[in-house]
């Protein structure tokens, strides 16, 4: 079956030996050659009229003559090609990943829905996380969103589809509104704790100052170095105020909210854990933050490729011996007294 296949996908065959194909030139010169061998054997001579030979047809095997030169032609094009060597070639890869195992742990108080960012804050993080998601293939990487608590909203997944359906359905309102950093960072190193991966590393972002939850951000700090997790801060919001939609008995009101972000917190994670702190102030910066990220934390990948053949010259060769054979089987039997 595989041998069937390797026939029906041309795609994939190649040439041994392609120089075989400049025999085909000698076809013309050999078709040439028979033709005025042909010609001499038999001289044409004139008549004053046909019409007493016009009543008489060529028999069967007059007409099948013609079948012995195509024959010839054809025993030597399969001959021509089987001397090529056309090969069937399929290849396989191993691939050898040293994974990096990422937790992205993302402020979804109502502050996010500032409008600073289009469409909103939390919208635009949820985007650009998919994004950086896509483009590491390689890695393990698990969500936790948290406002005034903490919750894994994906765990650490291969699955990436999976995790992107997770991140398409995060959205502001579902946990206890304020802002709890430590519980956010606490959490999503705790899903890191038994990583086996080469390297663990948890993106936190938050547009806002710490004001609730269960863990200080300072404890989850120590945490994280415990266990040689690498943080990596974002700080979400423009500089000085963003407006905000809020919804009134009367519609909805646009207002202006001070941006208060605890830069000072966010920078001391990232420095004591060996990562890097970084101020988004719109979507445009936001995305280049995401590909620092991705360049600095790259998953080491070793691709082995291995090509093999399937010879498939056989089959031309047996058409070759099979055309060939039945000419010479009508020569020396059917046509032995006309001969060319």
């Amino acid at each position: 079956m595989d041998y069937l296949k390797a026939y029906l996908d041309w795609g994939s065959v190649t040439f041994a030996y392609p120089i075989a194909f400049l025999l085909f030139l000698l076809l013309p010169v050999m078709i040439y050659w028979q033709w005025r061998r042909k010609k001499l054997a038999h001289p044409a001579f004139r008549l004053t009229t046909i019409s007493g030979l016009a009543h008489i047809k060529p028999s069967l095997r007059t007409k099948l003559r013609r079948v012995l030169p195509v024959l010839r032609i054809l025993a030597l094009s399969c001959l021509i090609v089987a001397l090529a060597r056309p090969q069937s070639s399929s290849v396989s890869e191993n691939v050898d990943s040293e994974g990096i195992d990422i937790v992205i742990a993302m402020d979804v108080s109502g502050s996010m829905l500032a409008e600073d960012f289009k469409p909103n804050r939390i919208e635009a993080t949820k985007k650009l996380a998919a994004e950086f998601v896509e483009g590491r293939p390689g890695d393990r990487i698990g969500m936790v969103v948290f406002a005034g608590e903490a919750f894994t909203q994906c765990p650490v997944t291969i699955d990436h589809r999976v995790l992107l359906e997770q991140i398409a359905a995060v959205q502001s309102g579902d946990l206890a509104d304020g802002t709890a950093i430590g519980d956010g960072l606490a959490t999503a190193v705790d899903r890191l704790r038994s990583s086996s991966g080469k390297s663990k590393v948890v993106i936190l972002l938050t547009d806002g100052v710490n004001n609730s939850g269960k863990i200080g951000p300072e404890l989850a700090l120590e945490i994280a170095k415990t266990y040689h997790v690498k943080v990596y801060s974002i700080g979400v919001g423009t500089q000085g105020s963003a407006p905000y939609s809020v919804k009134t008995p009367y519609g909805v009101q646009h207002t202006m909210m001070p941006v208060e972000i605890d830069e000072p917190l966010l920078r001391k994670i990232a420095e004591q854990t060996g990562g890097e702190y970084y101020r988004a102030t719109n979507n445009s910066s936001l995305k280049n933050i995401y590909s620092k990220i991705d360049k600095l934390e790259k998953t080491k990948v070793q691709v082995s490729s291995y090509k093999h053949y399937a010879e498939l010259y056989f089959p031309f060769a047996l058409l070759a011996i099979f055309f060939i054979s039945v000419e010479m089987l009508l020569r020396w039997t059917v046509y032995r007294s006309v001969t060319d």
